[in-house]
């Protein structure tokens, strides 16, 4: 009896053991880097259900989205260390109507050509121009078209008033004050005039984001940085922002800010969301505003002024900050680094220095060398427009491109 017990007992530690041999040997192989874990497969629908099937995939089609994924990573990561996500793009809008197509394709140039991470554009423009649009920015070189995506959108506005929004100041140019409510879906956008020209990154701009604080939601530039020159505090019939008002060609917003804050008003005791602002506000104000939208989030940021970043005039360069004499300091001591050529100065010849730099950009070749085919050329037209006051500030033009330049032909075909 007792050899007996001895020998079941011996016979179960056996079992036991050579169970847990063939365990080991299914979940872990070991060789001379380690123990390395074998990916199980998900269980084909009807089989058997147990605690693996609970933990692991669900369907052979998640199986296959994994599969696609973890590849894509090694791929891009070179198989080795923590896959990471695609960073995600900075977004750009623009307004584009009547015989700005030319002119909004130049400022995108600039944009793309400069920027270093990808952009996406959001480009609001007539019917007519859609197809303009789409077959300019599909024939530039495929180095240059892999930094960028974009969607081309109609003009839209209230169903109730929009001859009136529509007519407000230049054709389409109120569009503006509605991206929160047509892109839903874009948490912050930097948006920009047609008349636009970017000298330094995108990224720079957009990095002004991250020094908002818990209350900021958008962020402009001065319209003046000397008040004996300026428009708002001599002439305004309205509220403006600050000592002499800001101007909107050149607007960064955190949209998501935008569509959850009550704003501060002189209508009414209580806030009101954006979308519930801004037909009080032209109601009240439409005969007494000269700029149009510009002049409606001048009134807006008057009563909600916490809620504003003020960026340097380097970043939205007009005329008037050399048309009498420089008067933008953050220009004069690291160059200028968004143009904005507007009364038209870059298709007259009233303000040649910025024609110069227009018609630079708008003629440069992609892919081409970009010192003896943008800068020099550029340096020598400028040289010739010192008569003027802008002019003698030329130097201020090139300061902050001359460093861009390096961004130009990365991922450019090899022999160009």
């Amino acid at each position: 009896m007792r050899r007996y017990i001895r020998a079941l007992a011996l016979c179960t530690v056996f079992a036991v053991f050579s169970g847990l041999y063939v365990y080991s040997k299914l979940f872990v192989s070991v060789g001379g880097n380690g123990p390395k874990r074998v990916f199980i497969p998900p269980r084909v629908p009807g089989a058997g259900r147990g605690a693996a099937e609970k933990t692991g995939p669900q369907s052979p089609h998640w199986y296959n989205r994994y599969i696609m994924r973890q590849r894509g990573q090694v791929e891009a990561g070179g198989g080795g260390g923590v896959p990471s996500r695609p960073e995600p793009p900075m977004h750009l809008a623009v307004v584009a109507c009547g015989e700005r197509l030319e002119e909004t394709l130049t400022m995108i140039k600039s944009a793309v050509l400069f920027s270093i991470k990808r952009l996406y554009l959001h480009i609001f423009a007539e019917d007519q121009l859609h197809a303009n649009f789409m077959e300019a920015l599909e024939s530039w070189p495929g180095f240059i078209r892999s930094r960028f995506n974009y969607t081309v959108y109609s003009i839209s506005f209230p169903s109730e008033n929009a001859a009136e929004w529509k007519k407000l100041f230049k054709p389409c140019a109120s569009q503006r004050l509605f991206l929160p409510l047509i892109l839903k879906d874009v948490d912050s956008i930097v948006y920009v005039d047609s008349d636009i020209l970017f000298l330094q990154p995108v990224d720079r701009l957009w990095a002004f984001l991250s020094q908002f604080n818990s209350s900021q939601l958008a962020a402009m530039a001065p319209e003046h940085e000397e008040p004996r020159i300026a428009w708002y505090n001599r002439f305004a019939r309205h509220p403006f922002y600050g000592r002499t008002g800001i101007n909107s060609g050149v607007m960064l917003m955190n949209m998501t800010r935008m569509r959850s804050t009550f704003f501060k008003n002189d209508m009414t005791s209580v806030g009101l969301r954006w979308e519930e602002l801004l037909m009080p506000l032209l109601q009240k104000y439409k005969l007494n505003i000269t700029w149009g939208d510009q002049d409606l989030l001048n009134i807006i940021f008057h009563h909600n002024p916490e809620s504003l970043l003020e960026f340097p005039c380097q970043w939205n360069y007009r005329p008037d900050h050399c048309i009498y004499g420089s008067n933008c300091a953050s220009a004069e001591e690291d160059g200028v680094y968004v143009l904005h050529g507007n009364r038209g100065v870059y298709h007259d010849h009233k303000q040649p220095a910025f024609r110069a730099v227009y018609e630079a950009i708008r003629q440069y070749s992609f892919g081409t060398d970009p010192v003896t085919a943008l800068l020099d050329p550029l340096e020598e037209e400028l040289l010739k427009t010192t008569h003027t006051y802008c002019g003698k500030s030329h130097t201020l033009f090139t300061k902050r491109l001359a460093h861009s330049l390096v961004n130009i032909n990365r991922k450019a075909p090899r022999g160009r």
